[in-house]
């Protein structure tokens, strides 16, 4: 099942909440800086002893203050036009949540727009590949099966909400 939410990601009940993270995993602005700061302050030091994250790939940490049980950090690629593995880059920051999710048992999980605020990338874009992803996942039939895409506001819900009309009609 796939979802479209409008509203704040760390009040969902869900099993896994996903960061749009910084390398550093050091917090920020945006959803990273919304998810430390109502995770609370054990977030941060479980962050640094993990050191940082590559972009594309992911780190789990306990979801500490939050509702969920907890939190990958992926860090997505910033947006320099398109041809220097963006694509193939963001894609890798879904896959690899799921896989995870899979293997630690979850079987909900809610996403964030990844990349699509000071990172740039084109919002289109990015949610045609998080759709695509998450329904391959989906077609494998392998956990988690309950799906969020988590938007701060009603213009990303609606691309969300179109790209899976797109796909419905395929």
């Amino acid at each position: 099942m796939i979802e479209v939410h409008l509203g704040d990601i760390t009040r969902l009940q869900v099993d896994v909440i996903v960061n749009a993270a910084n390398r550093h995993l050091s917090g920020g602005g945006g959803v990273d800086g919304a998810i430390h700061r109502a995770a609370g302050p054990e977030l941060s030091e479980a962050c640094r002893e993990i050191g940082g994250c590559p972009v594309g790939e992911v780190r789990p940490t306990p979801a500490f203050s939050l509702p969920s049980k907890r939190i990958y950090h992926t860090v997505g690629p910033v947006w320099r036009g398109g041809n220097l593995g963006e694509p193939e880059l963001l894609c890798s920051c879904y896959r690899h949540c799921l896989s995870l999710a899979r293997r630690e048992g979850m079987r909900s999980i809610a996403f964030p727009a990844i990349s699509c605020g000071v990172y740039d990338y084109p919002a289109e874009l990015a949610v045609e590949i998080a759709v695509e992803q998450v329904q391959e996942h989906l077609d494998r039939d392998s956990p988690p099966f309950e799906i969020v895409f988590c938007c701060f506001d009603e213009a990303m819900a609606e691309l969300y909400r179109q790209q899976l009309d797109a796909l419905v009609r395929r």
